[in-house]
This record gives C-alpha cells, structure tokens and sequence, in this order.
C-alpha cells in the first residue's frame, strides 16, 4: 500500500492509498483507494497577549469518507486536480490506518509528541 496525502485544487487534503494511473507512458490520472478528507484546527485560548499562545502545540485531527454519500471505495481522480502528492507525518498515517480498519476517527497530540512538525 502507498498511503499519500493529495492536496487538491478544492483545496481539500485527501488521504488515501494513491495509484498514479498511466497509459502510454503518460500519467492520465490517479485512483484514491478508501479516500479520508483530513480537517484540523488548533484549540482556541483566548489570552490578554496572543503572544503568550506558542504556535506551536496540540491539533485536533479528523478523518472522513471524502465523499461521503458514495458506496466506492475507489475514486478516480483527474491529474489536473492534483496539486501534490506527499508522504503524511507518521501519526497521521497511523490515524489513517486505525480509521481504515474501524477504529476510532479522532485523535489530538501535540507536536512534541508524535515527534513530526504538522
């Protein structure tokens, strides 16, 4: 399996096992097998000084089907609504993984934990 992030023209970040699909040669598409739309935020702390909060610190993360409604598994996806395509930091891989399985679909860590920069 080649678990990648997607970052899309919609600006959305899917997370999926990726496979670039090609024909003569050529890449033509991708196909995104058990796509999860990615959301995060910080936990907001309302302080006198905004510069009292670090940057850095805990996210709270969430996976969902991308598209919610369908019953595919594999999506299709057309090469130019591909931004990029990258390695996820390990604890979201493992998130991924956990979800994919029937596991649970919600995690927050801090940075200094899971021991990648998100």
């Amino acid at each position: 399996m080649s678990i990648k992030l997607a970052l899309l023209k919609s600006g959305e970040t899917i997370i999926s096992d990726i496979k670039e699909l090609v024909s003569e040669d050529k890449a033509c598409g991708y196909l995104f097998n058990k796509p999860h739309r990615i959301e995060y935020k910080r936990p907001v702390l309302l302080t006198e000084n905004q510069s009292d909060f670090p940057l850095d610190g805990e996210l709270q993360v969430s996976l969902s089907p991308w598209i919610l409604l369908s019953a595919d598994d594999q999506i299709l996806v057309s090469l130019d609504w591909v931004v990029t395509v990258v390695e996820p930091v390990k604890t979201i891989l493992e998130l991924y993984e956990e979800k994919v399985n029937g596991q649970d679909d919600q995690v927050s860590f801090t940075e200094e934990q899971s021991g990648d920069s998100v």
